[in-house]
């Protein structure tokens, strides 16, 4: 069933293309193009042609800006009002998207724009993200033609786990393969296949962690960051006003007391704080550079004058995850188990490279959220909100070059793409009635930069952090604890012991100056605003999701008993047996027909995992990588041909979360090898690597070559029981 639309409905006889990049985990004062120290040619060259936004906003989070972007609605209403990874038994906070919230891609659809998604999704709750299905909130689900790309939060951007529409693809191994290189090439094939008009979402996992670039893209930025971030914001601060990017008087905001300064740090710290920005820096300009290849395309073959091109800088302000120090494995930094300065020191040269899965200090997300206070997560302060964007149009849009300084919201984007489009939104898609977009299009921005803002009302909510704009003012509470310890246990905190700012962003561009004290009465009527709205949305009262864990579904259930075979891959590990904090058993059946080779089971990647392969001798082996903490590999004895029985047997020590076991690898009931790892993963190895049978689908937690399938015979069957 197509969309029901009105019936004066007139579609546009000449209408754009449609394009929108969405960048990941990027401040507002990271571009060159808005002032940051990373050059940005792309974005400066659509800046140039189009118009740069300098108040646009985000959620402050991942799949809450998503989920808005592409409904037009507010994050709350389409039930995606916290990141998937952290979604709990709530209607605003569930992670599934509503049927009453269609997408754009959806509407488009059926007015006769071909459609496709190509890149990061994160819109597809945990349990419905294998292929057991269903595969309704994929993107092939929601409106999208073609899908190609991730479905979680990040991905190794050497080693990534791929689909292609709801197929796994075959990983790849190609020794210079770069995801955000793979993702541009994927989207010019798509539109050269195409007629107009199209539309395009095209979301690279750049900038998000693990930081992921070539050498020399890296290498370009040697000694650049060596002043520290205090001076990088000073910098940034001064050439945004040359810029003009935001106004003169605009003030620096102070770095957080939680954020050491950059003189505090040691000589060993400086460096390797230095060489992390040094590669965020390099991801970042890799990023936009091969974006132009997309725009050189669009011109190259005329399209370019029709397309609406619109580049978010950001789906939220940049991220602390990578704790106070940085890390070389912040997927071990944020569950508590931050390597040592040491360690990192040796490891300077692995940064960048397939061997890590790094991200920079807080300290450099905060410069690069440059002059606001806080970054991602916080959607409180404009750290979090505010990201650049730049809009190209050239049919369209005359005023090229110049500056928009009207409020403006990633909810505007759909009722922006629809009018452009001539379509107006429909009242019912699929039988299911329609809820009215939350944006407001931005059209009438687009030939006059005088024209009184029409987003004139906004609230912001993320793990209690909240805000609201109303004409000019905006209202903030802060809730509590930092943005670089997502991955351990919150700590509840009431919210009436929040602090609420008040500040005039008509004169306070950097939000620096709380009035709070001096208009109390303002300060509650929005308040009083912030209330309303987050009763419309179904909020209240109040949750933090830091805090507000509650079980959701899993294919697993309850169960301690598993039986897999060489076709189940793909299987994202929260939906996999849960073979932390507790002693399992795995029996792997192997029929081997001669010389074989390669991955029988796997759970994880770079960051952690554990591994029972064959390597090319014929020999098992059992590989298990806590992080930057712990490494154990076992070995046993060449197989040859006929039925074998391999065994796993890990021991866990007990006694909580992250603690040691004794691994045994045995075959045909006699153990070959065992050993001691003093320290595991306190809660999971990844949040998107997965668990596979007879394949690697992303990144290898062994010493073998990507994918490494299993050849030389048959995997049988893997039987895994785990401890209730």
């Amino acid at each position: 069933m197509t969309a029901a639309f009105p019936e004066n409905q007139q579609a546009s006889a000449n209408r754009p293309n449609v394009v929108v990049v969405l960048l990941d985990d990027v401040g507002f004062g990271a571009a060159g193009s808005f002032g940051g120290p990373v050059d940005t040619p792309t974005l400066d060259g659509l800046g140039s042609e189009g118009l740069r936004y300098n108040r646009f906003h985000t959620t402050a989070i991942c799949s809450p800006t998503r989920a808005s972007l592409l409904t037009g609605r507010d994050a709350h209403v389409t039930g995606v009002g916290t990141v998937l990874n952290s979604a709990f038994d709530h209607p605003a906070y569930k992670g599934v998207l509503r049927p009453e919230t269609a997408s754009v891609a959806r509407v488009l659809q059926d007015g006769g724009y071909a459609t496709a998604c190509i890149g990061k999704w994160h819109l597809a709750p945990a349990w419905e993200s294998s292929q057991a299905g269903p595969f309704d909130r994929w993107p092939t689900g929601q409106g999208f033609d073609h899908f190609y790309g991730f479905l979680g939060g990040e991905t190794h951007q050497f080693h990534p786990t791929l689909y292609a529409g709801t197929a796994p693809v075959e990983p790849p191994t190609r020794p210079d393969y770069h995801l955000t290189e793979d993702l541009v090439d994927q989207s010019i094939e798509w539109i050269r296949g195409q007629q107009d008009p199209f539309f395009l979402y095209l979301a690279p996992g750049a900038t998000h962690a693990p930081l992921h670039v070539p050498g020399a893209w890296s290498r370009k930025y040697a000694g650049r960051f060596d002043a520290g971030w205090d001076a990088m914001r000073e910098a940034t601060l001064r050439r945004q006003k040359e810029l003009g990017v935001l106004p003169p008087g605009t003030t620096l905001t102070p770095r957080p007391e939680e954020i050491p300064s950059w003189d505090s740090l040691s000589d060993e710290e400086r460096v390797v704080a230095a060489r992390l920005m040094e590669v965020y820096a390099g991801f970042l300009e890799h990023t936009d550079v091969h974006l132009g290849r997309l725009v050189d395309e669009l011109k190259q073959t005329g399209r370019f004058e029709n397309t609406l091109f619109c580049y978010i800088v950001g789906d939220n302000g940049s991220s602390a995850e990578g704790g106070l120090p940085g890390s070389l494995n912040y997927m071990g930094a944020l569950q508590g188990l931050q390597e040592s300065t040491a360690q990192q020191i040796e490891g300077l040269d692995r940064i960048g490279g397939a061997e890590s899965y790094a991200q920079y200090p807080a300290g450099w997300a905060w410069a690069m959220t440059a002059p606001f206070q806080w970054m991602k997560q916080i959607a409180s302060h404009l750290g979090g909100t505010r990201n650049p964007m730049v809009l190209s149009w050239p049919d369209g849009v005359s005023d090229r070059g110049a500056l928009r300084s009207q409020f403006s919201h990633v909810n505007d984007l759909a009722p922006t793409i629809l009018e452009v489009a001539g379509i107006a939104a429909p009242e019912r898609v699929d039988g299911v009635e329609q809820l009215p977009m939350d944006g407001t299009s931005l059209v009438y921005s687009f030939t006059d930069g005088d024209a009184p803002e029409r987003h004139e009302t906004q609230y912001f909510e993320v793990n209690g952090h909240r805000s609201i704009y109303h004409r000019g003012w905006l209202a903030s509470a802060h809730h509590g604890g930092v943005p670089w310890t997502v991955g351990r246990p919150g700590k509840p905190r009431d919210f009436d012991e929040d602090v609420w700012e008040l500040y005039d962003l008509s004169t306070d561009f950097s939000q620096s100056e709380d009035l709070g004290k001096k208009e109390p009465e303002r300060l509650a009527e929005l308040r009083t605003l912030f209330d309303q709205h987050a009763e419309r949305v179904g909020i209240l009262p109040l949750r933090d999701a830091r805090v507000s864990r509650t079980r959701m579904p899993t294919l697993t259930e309850d169960r301690t008993s598993f039986t897999y075979h060489a076709s189940d891959v793909g299987i994202p590990e929260s939906q996999a047996p849960r073979m932390l904090g507790r002693s399992w058993h795995l029996r792997a059946r192997l029929d081997l027909t001669g010389e074989a080779e390669g991955v029988i089971a796997s759970m994880g990647g770079e960051a952690a995992g554990w591994v029972l392969w064959l390597d090319p001798e014929g020999c098992p082996v059992l590989t298990f990588r806590t992080f930057e903490r712990a490494r154990l590999e076992l070995h046993g004895e060449e197989l040859g041909a006929g039925r074998h029985l391999l065994e796993v047997v890990f021991a866990y020590d007990g006694g909580g979360r992250g603690r040691g076991a004794t691994i045994s690898l045995v075959h045909h009931g006699s153990v070959q090898d065992s050993g001691r790892i003093e320290v595991t993963p306190p809660a999971v190895f990844s949040i998107d690597e997965t668990f596979d049978i007879g394949v690697t689908s992303g990144s290898p937690v062994g010493g073998f070559p990507a994918s490494y399938p299993f050849s030389g015979g048959t995997i049988e069957g893997v039987d895994i029981e785990v401890d209730g």
